[in-house]
Order: C-alpha cells, then structure tokens, then sequence
C-alpha cells in the first residue's frame, strides 16, 4: 500500500508559477499511475493531470493544458506537478493520487484508489 504526501503548495500572483511534489512510500511506486486532481471551495474535485507508470504517456485537462507540466522520478518515489502561468481560478487544494493500473492515464477519480492530504494553491489576482 502506497502513502502520499504533498508539498509545494502556497500564494503566488497570477502569472506565476509553483511546482508541487508528491513523495510516495511504502508499494512499489513504479508500478502506479499517478493523478493530480484539485478541488475549490464549493465545488466538486475535479482531473488534472495524470501520468502512466513509465512517464511515457500523459494526459492533462483542457484547462490546463499547455500551462502544467506533469512528470516523475521513479528513483525519487516522486511525482511532480509544474504549474506556469497561474489564474485566479486555479486555486484549489491539489491532491495526488495512485492508480495501481500503471498503463492506464484515467480522469476518473475512482480508478485511484490512495490520496493524499492535499496542499493548498491561492493565486492572487
């Protein structure tokens, strides 16, 4: 069973940029997808990256395409979530996420089955 603990979160001014982490221990961690998905307040937690065992196959949702970078270090046990160019409505808390479906790029919230606890993103307009 996999633990993931979140970092890099903070206030940045819009047009800013943050790199979240996420350190992974206890399973095999090379062997997992992994997510980042955010949640507003007030909303629901919705996708926004995730990255296939291997790093060899990603996806983004469109509201952050072509601004978020999502990449891993298998050897670090780490997944990263590189945020450019930041907007007001990017504030959320970010959570990674573990899909032990490694291939697999999933959206869906259920298909990951460990979380963690969340760091907070503002960004300031």
């Amino acid at each position: 069973q996999v633990q993931l603990v979140e970092s890099g979160g903070g206030l940045v001014q819009a047009g800013g940029s943050l790199k979240l982490s996420c350190a992974a221990s206890g399973g095999t961690f090379s062997s997992y997808a992994m997510g980042w998905f955010r949640q507003a307040p007030g909303k629901e937690r919705e996708f926004v990256a995730a990255i296939s065992w291997s790093g060899g196959n990603t996806r983004y949702a469109d509201s952050v395409k072509d601004r978020f970078t999502i990449s891993r270090d298998n050897a670090k046990k780490t997944v990263y979530l590189q945020m450019n160019s930041l907007k007001p409505e990017d504030t959320a808390v970010y959570y990674c996420a573990a899909d032990d479906t490694g291939y697999r790029v999933s959206y869906y919230s259920w298909d990951y089955g460990y979380w963690g606890q969340g760091t907070q993103v503002t960004v300031s307009s």
